[in-house]
């Protein structure tokens, strides 16, 4: 029997259409169809499960419109998650229509990781062939048309050696004071490595004994967010496995990145909702899951050393807010705060708005979308006048550095992790 994450019908009838989603909404903004609002996506959802509204081609592209930003979600008076109701229905479509044959292999190889760093060696390797290396923006660009990657767009670039496989399982601190395993994300453990080494020597200089999981696979994130619930339950469960076995001996879990966190502690219940067995044993795992900023400000004495031992940095920083870090987890006040101590921070006009990354359908098969709607945030970055645009996460990364990229934005874009870390080798 198929598991559901949530009722559709009572999801939009419980839903009273005061549009107060409408202007937030992150395809309303760039598509101002009432199909593709909140409130009309809720409505058409609850149609489809009636029976009213056959699942067709037509109601498969509006339903995949959406960026899963969770606008709506925070400013709904009843609190509808219409995310987990888009989430739910991702899943039907992935049944009735398949899944692309790129998105299989790669979600096949989410769940290999040995195949994967195989494959990404052979990536960096030949990258040249294909790309010319954007060492500045830790990118790279095609030389020619690609199919899916379209020319002019660019890309994370391939690292010579993934972060799991640079460095040990274990580093041991002197009189450590805490202990922390690490999980990286697959495109700061494959693109942008610079990330969990940062994070490595921050933990180092605050004396905190490091644990790198070598077995790790995927949040699951990709898959789903695409609809493919066995792949995304079979990751959560090999991870929880394979968890268990060291999660009483490390204070917390630190992920520096927005969207593998909110996965886990906001999305992997809601996937084992059905099997109270594994929900049981993932929730031990979640309750010591915390964003990197987050646990930094609020479990170490990283403020007090940067103001002791960090540079007063000559470099003005934007912050934007990734969806997976403010809305889904509370967390946006901690990377600020660190920031702070040896930057000069500047905000943008709106740093909560979406990016527009929007999963990997958006990135692929309409990625026009994606390009509507990093347009604006780009603007809003270079009016920022910052020299440096930050996020703790690879996934906005990924999309505003194309953004800024193809509206003509020369700012730099790091993780706030980097930038601490910067910080405290000076």
């Amino acid at each position: 029997m198929k598991q559901e994450l949530i009722d559709l019908i009572k999801t939009g009838d419980d839903c009273v259409k005061c549009g107060k989603c409408i202007p937030v909404c992150t395809i309303h903004a760039i598509s101002p169809d009432e199909t593709t609002s909140p409130r009309g996506f809720l409505d058409l959802l609850a149609a489809h499960k009636r029976g009213d509204l056959p699942l067709d081609k037509d109601v498969k592209r509006i339903f995949e419109s959406c960026f899963l930003c969770t606008n709506c979600v925070d400013v709904c008076p009843s609190k509808i998650p219409t995310d987990t109701a888009i989430e739910e229905v991702r899943a039907e479509i992935a049944q009735e229509f398949g899944i692309t044959w790129y998105k299989r292999a790669f979600f096949w190889l989410l769940r290999h990781r040995t195949v994967m760093d195989v494959m990404a060696k052979l990536g960096y390797v030949f990258k040249t062939c294909a790309f010319a290396d954007k060492k500045e923006q830790n990118s790279m660009l095609p030389r020619f048309y690609l199919p899916i990657v379209k020319s002019g767009r660019l890309l994370p670039s391939v690292s010579k050696t993934s972060f799991l496989n640079s460095h040990e399982e274990h580093i041991v601190t002197k009189n450590p004071k805490q202990k922390v395993a690490v999980f990286i994300g697959c495109m700061a453990n494959y693109s942008y490595t610079n990330i969990g080494d940062s994070l490595v020597r921050i933990l180092e200089k605050l004396g905190v004994d490091i644990l790198i999981p070598k077995k790790q696979l995927c949040c699951g994130a990709p898959a789903y967010f695409t609809g493919d619930l066995d792949t995304v339950r079979y990751l959560i469960k090999k991870n929880v496995e394979y968890f268990e076995g060291f999660i009483d001996s490390v204070d917390a879990i630190v992920v520096p990145e927005a969207t593998c966190s909110s996965m886990m502690v906001h999305d992997w219940e809601k996937a084992l909702k059905d099997e109270p067995e594994w929900l049981e044993r993932c929730e031990k795992i979640i309750s010591k899951v915390s964003l990197a900023t987050k646990w930094l400000n609020d479990n170490t004495k990283l403020k007090e050393l940067l103001a002791k031992d960090g540079k007063q940095m000559g470099h003005s920083v934007t912050y934007h807010d990734p969806c997976h870090a403010r809305k889904t987890q509370g967390v946006w006040r901690e990377p600020r705060a660190l920031l702070s101590k040896s930057y000069s921070l500047i905000e943008m006009e709106n740093p909560n708005r979406c990016c527009g990354f929007g999963g990997v359908t958006i990135q692929t098969e309409r990625f026009e979308l994606a390009q509507m709607a990093g347009a604006p945030k780009a603007k809003m970055i270079e009016e920022s006048g910052a020299d440096i645009v930050s996020a703790e996460c690879s996934a906005c990364r990924m999309q505003l550095t194309n953004a800024m990229h193809q509206n003509g934005v020369k700012t730099l874009f790091k993780n706030p992790i980097e930038l601490i870390d910067e910080a405290l080798k000076q």
